[in-house]
């Protein structure tokens, strides 16, 4: 069984484990190698069952209980932790409008757009540096603020019906108020649906 990582670090399951357990059990290759985990390592794991790959390059603690955001933290971690979930997966993950997205909405840095990374079929990437103030965490992602996500999606031609609902549920719940919806969310000019 191979025993450690090329950094010569003691493979340590306490400090995989605490990565893993603030993740919903979820960790990269990366985040496993600065804890002495090596590729081989892990492959050993695999195979004993201790250890379930997840996607490329993630992996899954076997026993840890499911969580609901699971699919969302493989994301995150296949981004490298960088991407942003946006647009109406945001709206959707804080329950600000009906709408069921068909995709995931990531928003990732601009300078992951000339990239050649494959895309997981499941997200739709958008490309912005978001700033730390307008991102929060809903449990355990990252997502736009409200009212970044209502810009987003103002832009982005949701609906007027989950739009007009979106900024509704924004503004009763104080998540927004309605002079910061009048001085950043552009207005629209239609409520019909652009296709």
């Amino acid at each position: 069984m191979p025993r450690r990582a090329a950094s010569n670090l003691v493979p340590d399951w306490n400090a995989l484990y605490g990565v893993a357990q603030v993740q919903a059990g979820y960790f990269s290759s990366l985040q496993a190698k600065e804890v002495g985990f090596s590729l081989p390592l892990l492959q050993y794991h695999l195979t004993t069952g201790r250890l379930e790959r997840a996607r490329r390059g993630i992996f899954r603690v076997r026993h840890f209980p499911p969580h609901p955001l699971e699919e969302f933290v493989v994301l995150w971690l296949w981004s490298d932790r960088q991407g942003v979930f946006s647009h109406t997966t945001a709206l959707s993950l804080c329950d600000l409008s009906d709408v069921l997205p068909s995709r995931i909405h990531l928003t990732l840095p601009s300078s992951w757009a000339q990239s050649r990374v494959k895309w997981p079929e499941e997200v739709v990437a958008h490309f912005a540096d978001v700033p730390a103030d307008e991102r929060v965490w809903h449990d355990l992602v990252p997502v736009t603020t409200p009212l970044r996500t209502l810009r987003d999606c103002g832009e982005g031609g949701l609906s007027g019906e989950h739009y007009r609902q979106a900024l509704h549920d924004a503004v009763k719940r104080g998540l927004v108020t309605a002079k910061q919806l009048r001085l950043t969310v552009p207005p629209r000019t239609s409520t019909r649906r652009s296709r």
